[in-house]
């Protein structure tokens, strides 16, 4: 089971007169950011809140967010009037300075902090037990959108792994084929350079055996193959925090390919490494969004 990293979770309750929505969004992050906005009445539990949701979210870039929508209307909220004038007064002035448009300004002035709030200043434990409940939904939808997302992104992840062991199969039927255009490439030369009667026989077979040990990628055939399967064996895990740890059999998958695309001395070679380097680049997105 593979959890993505990008999700999003709502709850909603009707306590009294007010309806309370949570929401939570996670965006890709290497450790847990947690951005809050709640209403100031429930300042004082926003250091419980901050530990429900990152015990349960555990890492990424994440935004959560409590709003209170009043059944009743306006009656639920009130208007901090001298702060209201404040506002208004030090902006017109500056407006008039500056000679700019005022526009809406009563619009603007009614989005700045604490110019509206609550009636409600004391959260009460009732209340708190129903605010606890709806993040806990939040958080529950959150977890059943990252699931779904997660399934995509390791049934993608498996699709391209697959491709890379499918191209590391392709590559044998050229290495015994590169050996051959080697020897004669290399007698060649020396034939055209030195003359076949002064050719070393012994010598070029030194030689050969020199470039052949150079080029020999069974190591790196068989580390890809094993690193592939790990990776594969890492997706079948029951936990759902695989995400750094297929980042780092991911980088080792790279070295391995990249040391293939080193000892190829084959462009038939060279182009499954380029696909298989293609697909690597791939499946590090999908692990860069996984938990």
């Amino acid at each position: 089971m593979l959890l993505s990293m990008t999700g999003y979770g709502r709850g909603t309750t009707t306590y009294l007169d007010k309806t309370i929505v949570t929401e939570i969004r996670s965006l890709n992050s290497k450790f847990a950011d947690l951005r809050m906005k709640v209403p100031q009445n429930y300042r004082e539990k926003e250091h419980e809140i901050r530990r429900m949701i990152s015990e349960r979210l555990e890492r990424g870039k994440i935004d959560f967010n409590i709003d209170i929508q009043s059944v009743a209307g306006e009656e639920g909220f009130s208007l901090n009037k001298p702060l209201f004038r404040k506002y208004h007064q030090e902006l017109s002035r500056l407006a008039s300075e500056l000679s700019l448009n005022e526009g809406d300004l009563m619009q603007s002035i009614l989005r700045l902090p604490n110019v509206v709030g609550s009636n409600s200043d004391v959260l009460n434990n009732e209340e708190w037990m129903v605010v606890q409940k709806t993040i806990e939904e939040a958080v529950k939808n959150f977890d059943a959108f990252r699931l779904v997302e997660g399934a995509s992104i390791e049934s993608d992840m498996r699709m391209r792994i697959g491709i890379i062991q499918d191209n590391l199969e392709k590559i044998k039927p050229f290495e015994d084929e590169r050996v051959v255009k080697l020897r004669h490439r290399l007698f060649q030369n020396l034939e055209e350079y030195l003359g076949k009667e002064k050719i070393d026989e012994n010598r070029f077979e030194q030689e050969i055996i020199y470039y052949l040990e150079k080029m020999d990628i069974t190591e790196e055939k068989v580390r890809l193959s094993q690193h592939c399967l790990f990776f594969l064996e890492e997706l079948d895990q029951k936990h759902t925090q695989k995400g750094r740890k297929l980042s780092f059999i991911s980088q080792e998958i790279g070295r391995e390919i990249n040391t293939l695309g080193a000892k190829a001395y084959s462009p038939d070679i060279q182009r499954l490494v380029v696909a298989m380097k293609d697909e690597l680049e791939k499946i590090k997105e999908q692990v860069a969004n996984s938990l």
